[in-house]
């Protein structure tokens, strides 16, 4: 059946019988397809970052809850879950963004029943990659202690990493039951199930903490509560409303497991090297004097910029899907417009968000504790966390754009080089050879993400997005599973009534 055709204003065509956008003519069809590709993106990324905020939400009203209860606390729980925490979920998010790109591809090239086979290989991967992390766990305390962290902060965050090991294993569905809904564009789920965890988090904090005096430890059994209800309400939601795309368990999710694994440590590595480097600045900053204020100031200086790391990370996923399904249905017009339009939105909300960090600078530290040393400290830094703020605006969205065409190796080295031979280098120089402390520490770190922000844009300039397209048609003939048998009898009921 013809698609009908769009039109602009004036009547022109601007899409052709192929689906993909015609070249544009004049300034009218830009801001017709501006418009078109706003509301793709915003119907996408809307839910998917409201999610993503209610996540770390989560994550912040914990550090905020157990803030009130002493500097050494807020400094505890703060490094457990900057440094352990997102060590682990980087880690966990990078090796079920490898599903981000096949689902995509996957679903726009008309194949949905490989989206349950792909989200069980997931699964699998995801649950094996825990047991290399729980050391990390486990061995908290000493772990920090060796890399600098005074022995009362090493000893309360060591106890919560071990306290929380739960929700780690409640990582391994919520990641691949979220990138098989995202796929499909069905994202309000998602929405709905993350306001939810977030209002029972805060509920249970209030109970835990303050009702029943169980302290830090009461805030990492509410952290493994919730993690868990979020993974168990997103798996039941797919296998019970999602009968095109889970079509039960099958044997063929260990069909071609290695190549998706490879694909899997690509992506981990690319994401692993982004949220990593902001961590490392938490370790190198224990070594300083004063480090509890130094580590405090800072730890909430990162809570103010994660809020909207997590927004963009909903506007990665949102670009990752259009990328992957644009590429899937053959439309290297369409992805390319998509990508311009997104990086010149998330340009504009940088600006505004540093502009909102500097104007309220003296308050940002009012909700995360009543010290008044900490509340100076975090206005002294708001200026490099504006900074840091705009340049995070465009990064994430051509990481998305990477995991969306599956190139997620190219990435990997580009952030190798930029945040670890160029960024952290100049961070330490400045901040202890240069005496500049947190400052120093930071503006070196900016400059590698100002680098890495450059080599990504020229290499998002130099992408040859009809290669693109015959790159992803190849990785769904070679994991598609048209030469297994096993996947072949899936085919038949699934596919019925399919475009």
């Amino acid at each position: 059946m013809e698609m009908p055709l769009l039109h602009d204003f004036s009547g022109d065509q601007l899409i052709g019988l192929d689906g993909d956008y015609r070249p544009l003519k004049g300034l009218k069809q830009c801001w017709t397809i501006f418009w078109i590709e706003t509301v793709k993106l915003w119907e996408i990324g809307g839910p998917i970052a409201f999610n993503i905020l209610c996540q770390y939400g989560i994550y912040s009203i914990t550090v905020a809850f157990c803030g009130h209860l002493g500097a050494v606390e807020l400094s505890a729980v703060s490094v457990a879950q900057n440094v352990i925490g997102t060590f682990s979920f980087g880690f966990m998010l990078g090796m079920g963004s490898a599903l981000e790109t096949l689902c995509g591809q996957a679903f726009g090239a008309g194949k949905i029943h490989m989206l349950g086979v792909y989200t069980q290989r997931s699964m699998v991967i995801l649950l094996f990659s825990i047991f290399f992390l729980l050391p990390f766990y486990i061995f908290a305390t000493p772990l920090l202690k060796l890399l600098g962290q005074e022995h009362d902060i090493a000893l309360l965050a060591g106890k919560f990493a071990l306290l929380s090991i739960p929700e780690l294993f409640s990582l391994a569905v919520t990641i691949p039951t979220s990138k098989f809904l995202q796929a499909q564009s069905k994202v309000g789920v998602l929405a709905c199930i993350g306001f939810v965890a977030l209002l029972l988090h805060a509920f249970l904090l209030w109970l835990f903490i303050y009702l029943f005096n169980l302290g830090i430890n009461g805030a990492a059994l509410v952290f493994n509560i919730t993690g868990w209800a979020n993974a168990i309400a997103q798996f039941v939601y797919v296998v019970v409303w999602c009968k095109d795309g889970w079509t039960g368990w099958s044997l063929s999710a260990l069909n071609e497991i290695w190549a998706f694994v490879r694909l899997s440590v690509a992506s981990a590595v690319m994401l692993c090297l982004e949220i990593w480097y902001m961590m490392s600045i938490i370790i190198l900053t224990g070594h300083l004097k004063d480090a509890v204020i130094a580590v405090g100031s800072l730890s909430i200086c990162m809570n103010v910029d994660g809020w909207e790391a997590m927004l963009f990370i909903g506007i990665n996923a949102a670009i990752s899907v259009r990328v992957s399904n644009e590429l899937g249905l053959g439309r290297p017009r369409a992805t390319k417009y998509s990508v311009c339009i997104t990086v010149f939105q998330s340009l504009l909300i940088g600006i505004i968000c540093m502009i909102l960090v500097l104007a309220v600078r003296n308050h940002l530290a009012i909700l995360f504790t009543n010290s008044k040393d900490l509340q100076r400290a975090v206005a002294d830094l708001a200026w490099l966390l504006g900074i840091t703020m705009l340049l995070n605006s465009v990064q994430p969205v051509i990481s998305g754009v990477a995991i969306g065409g599956g190139w997620q190796g190219l990435v990997a080295y580009i952030n190798l080089g930029s945040y670890y031979v160029f960024g952290i280098p100049l961070g330490y120089t400045l901040g202890y050879v240069a005496n500049l402390g947190v400052v120093g520490l930071w503006g070196g770190m900016i400059a590698g993400l100002a680098l890495q922000t450059l080599l990504l844009s020229f290499v998002l300039y130099r992408i040859d997005w009809n290669k693109e397209v015959e790159q992803s048609a190849e990785r769904l003939r070679k994991w598609g599973g048209q030469n297994s048998e096993a996947e072949e009898t899936l085919i038949s009921e699934p596919t019925k009534g399919l475009p």
